[in-house]
């Protein structure tokens, strides 16, 4: 019966194909964007943004909020080192 199956979903291998791509490029980007050195690195330029008056407080601390939320969401999933790179 598996060979079968196989036989009649080959027309369709390039999109099953194609979908664990996607998924496999979804997830190292989720890996990059919630990696806790990722995340320190852009508070950082953040606060440097700051410092040079290239943005208002407000805008730094509603930037800086939603870094932290990253932040905490990286190091409660524990999916990375923190030093940018994977497991």
């Amino acid at each position: 019966m598996g060979l079968i199956k196989e036989v009649v979903l080959l027309p369709f291998a390039p999109v099953r194909g194609s979908g664990w791509v996607i998924g496999q490029v979804l997830r190292e980007a989720e890996r990059i964007y919630y990696d806790p050195a990722t995340v320190r690195a852009e508070l950082a330029r953040l606060e440097e943004q700051l410092e040079a008056g290239e943005i208002s407080e407000e805008e730094f601390d509603q930037r800086e909020d939603e870094l932290l939320d990253r932040l905490e969401i990286g190091l409660r999933s524990g999916g990375a080192t923190g030093d940018g790179t994977a497991l």
